[in-house]
């Protein structure tokens, strides 16, 4: 079976993770791939595969030379984003990819203009969505990687390896991938998240993310007598969002930049709420802005005269950088395996987050490597099938390096 054979067979399993739960996994579905990844580790001479019953996976290959080698891992998600829908997933393939426009159905047309990295892959071959789904290349693509990488040395026992660990993990893109993960179990020294893009980028720094929750509180009174009286919940909220800077939105930021960003709303006169997710690489950036949302707050107060407006603020996770920083081979190994495939290697900062941001944290340095895929979490997903293989190479030759390097 070949990377995009797996792939496409992954893909075709529905594995969405769903935020409202409070279960993990989120949804029982994910057991669903799982189960197939249990019986594809041992097909691959993995022994000691294990699925818990929190849906992670972890195993291991044994080292098979005598000198003391730092156990590498590999991590991946098996969930799939709750943005769009990731049930009956019908992925195709385009041959020599032309740079055009591409049709995925009567009414869904992926957009050079709108895709301008799209032209990176003119005479590639890419596998993309029926326009009705998302792929599921993130990040069922580090899943193929790693299990082609592991066929690839189970059918080549000549090459000398130091231990090897693996871990496949559910519920990442909410936000719970390594919420119940063994760190323990998994017995990496340091490992990679195979859950980016185009794999020349390598990315060893993650935002900081916080959260604002809000709720407004109103007084309501008829209408036609709410002349001084009236305090307009859902007004107020509106009020507090139209004062935070429209320069730090999303729309309006890059690079790295941080936000402040809506994602949720609801409310009446009597009673409003939301929440923002907040993020920025710098971590004293990141505590301005949410001391810039509790100051608005308390002008708020002070203009109604009442204790119109409570905000609990909190943290989600860290920038990777701190940790990584302290292991710099970590990243060079990584950049020196990307360079011995021939590509020119691109550290690019996260704009958002990864398992390995948390594992980093958990005393796991974890930087994140791409496969080949683009335009998550909508129905424009694609994957670069000649990067995809590419990526399997990257996960043997980081084992290579690792072995030659002997220690961290």
């Amino acid at each position: 079976m070949s990377a995009k054979e797996r792939l496409m067979k992954y893909c075709m399993i529905d594995t969405q993770s769903d935020p409202t739960s409070e279960t993990t996994p989120s949804t029982l579905k994910q057991f669903d791939l799982a189960k197939v990844l249990v019986e594809e580790l041992k097909e691959v001479g993995v022994d000691d595969v294990e699925l818990d019953e929190h849906c992670y996976i972890y195993a291991h290959v044994n080292a098979n030379v005598d000198q003391e080698v730092p156990v590498v891992g590999f991590v991946a998600h098996m969930d799939t984003a709750p943005d769009f829908s990731g049930k009956d997933v019908k992925p195709r393939i385009i041959e020599n990819y032309d740079g055009k426009d591409i049709v995925l159905n009567e009414t869904v047309i992926t957009k050079v203009k709108d895709f301008p990295q799209l032209k990176h892959a003119i005479g590639k071959t890419l596998m993309v969505t029926d326009g009705n789904t998302l792929l599921g290349a993130d990040d069922k693509a580090g899943i193929a990687s790693i299990m082609e990488a592991l066929a690839y040395l189970h059918a080549h026992p000549e090459v000398p390896h130091g231990k090897i660990a693996i871990a496949f993990t559910p519920d990442e893109e909410i936000g719970r991938g390594t919420i119940k993960f063994d760190v323990s179990k998994f017995g990496a020294d340091f490992a990679y998240t195979m859950d980016g893009d185009t794999i020349s980028v390598m990315a060893d720094e993650t935002f900081n993310a916080a959260y604002a929750k809000l709720k407004f509180k109103g007084f309501s009174i008829h209408p036609g007598e709410a002349k001084d009286k009236m305090i307009n919940a859902a007004s107020v909220l509106c009020k507090y969002s139209s004062l935070l800077p429209e320069h730090a939105t999303p729309e309006h930021t890059t690079g790295k930049d941080g936000f402040i960003h809506l994602v949720e709303m609801s409310g009446n006169i009597e009673e409003a709420s939301c929440l923002y997710i907040v993020r920025d690489h710098d971590r004293s950036k990141l505590d301005e802005k949410l001391g810039l949302m509790r100051s608005l707050v308390s002008y708020l107060n002070t203009y109604y005269g009442s204790d119109v407006v409570e905000i609990e603020t909190g943290y989600n996770y860290r920038n990777m950088k701190e940790i990584l920083d302290q292991y710099p081979n970590v990243s060079k190994i990584a950049a020196k395996s990307i360079e011995e495939l021939g590509y020119v290697v691109k550290n690019v900062p996260i704009r958002g987050g990864t398992d390995g941001a948390e594992l980093s944290f958990k005393g796991v340095p974890c930087p994140n490597l791409g496969c080949g895929g683009g335009n998550f979490h909508g129905r424009y997903e694609y994957c670069v099938v000649e990067e995809l293989e590419d990526s399997s190479k990257l996960v043997c030759k980081i084992i290579e390096n690792v072995l030659k390097e002997g220690s961290l």
